[in-house]
């Protein structure tokens, strides 16, 4: 894939997710997918997304950065949202908060193949403890 179509391919990646049509995540992600080194696979991947839904119901994936080397993407999400619950094990319960997602990609053959994904728990923590 060029620069461009992997832009747009991972652009309609995070359509997808936004959009919560789970059902047409196999048109991006790879049936083996690997998610920071396990290989959960895609059934894996789509009941860990599934999972983020239930926890944080106004989940919106944000680009915030997005760096293309192809068949490689870098990517900073930006998320602001009130999840109800725990989110990584800190008691949010409804409270706003703000983090960010640094995540790595390799595609192959047009789909996301391995996922690195580094998340800003301290922000998470920080906003509990009333410090944001």
């Amino acid at each position: 894939m060029t620069r461009d179509e992997l832009c747009a391919t991972y652009r309609g990646y995070i359509a997808c997710l936004n959009a919560r049509e789970l059902d047409r995540l196999g048109t991006f992600v790879d049936e083996v997918v690997d998610y920071n080194g396990a290989g959960i696979g895609l059934a894996g991947y789509r009941a860990m997304l599934e999972e983020d839904f239930r926890a944080i119901p106004d989940l919106r994936f944000s680009i915030g950065l997005l760096m293309c080397d192809p068949p490689r993407i870098a990517c900073r999400l930006d998320f602001d949202c009130t999840p109800a619950g725990l989110l990584f094990g800190l008691p949010v319960n409804g409270r706003r908060v703000t983090f960010t997602e640094n995540v790595f990609y390799e595609f192959d053959a047009g789909r996301i193949r391995r996922v690195w994904s580094v998340i800003d728990k301290a922000a998470v923590g920080a906003a509990v403890a009333g410090q944001l």
